[in-house]
């Protein structure tokens, strides 16, 4: 049997309007150590900050906050992630016109991955391109 994929052409990162980067962490054990990331990322990065979310929230079974941010940057707050994120895992992912497959089979994790919920995830959705930041960053690092 052949493999679909065999045949199909590369995807471009045309597809991709922005990121995510999910950030978790526990709220009796990591929260701190979640504010000291979110404020180094505030400071040091021009992107979306969102909101805490102390319990679960859509595909996520973990406490999180969503830090949203345009292609340009990926190059440079992921890899600093890499080095920052500490015991939080962190769960980036592309937004194309399909969130499920964004957030199960394109993502990158740093630190342990995390248990999702794709049920909870449309198949088809419009691509989110980046929003103003509502950061603005005073140190680059």
């Amino acid at each position: 049997m052949t493999d679909p994929s065999e045949n199909a052409a590369p995807r471009s990162t045309s597809e991709i309007g922005s990121f995510h980067a999910h950030v978790y962490y526990d709220p009796a054990t990591t929260r701190l150590e979640a504010e000291r990331l979110r404020g180094w990322i505030g400071e040091r990065f021009s992107v979306t900050l969102g909101r805490w979310h102390d319990v679960r929230v859509g595909p996520h079974d973990q406490a999180m906050f969503q830090v949203a941010f345009a292609r340009q940057i990926f190059s440079e707050l992921v890899p600093w992630l890499m080095l920052n994120h500490g015991r939080l895992s962190i769960l980036v992912h592309p937004n194309t016109t399909n969130p499920r497959r964004d957030h199960l089979t394109d993502p990158l994790w740093i630190g342990s991955p995390l248990a999702l919920h794709g049920e909870k995830l449309p198949e088809e959705a419009a691509t989110e391109q980046a929003v103003p930041p509502n950061t603005n960053p005073v140190f680059r690092p």
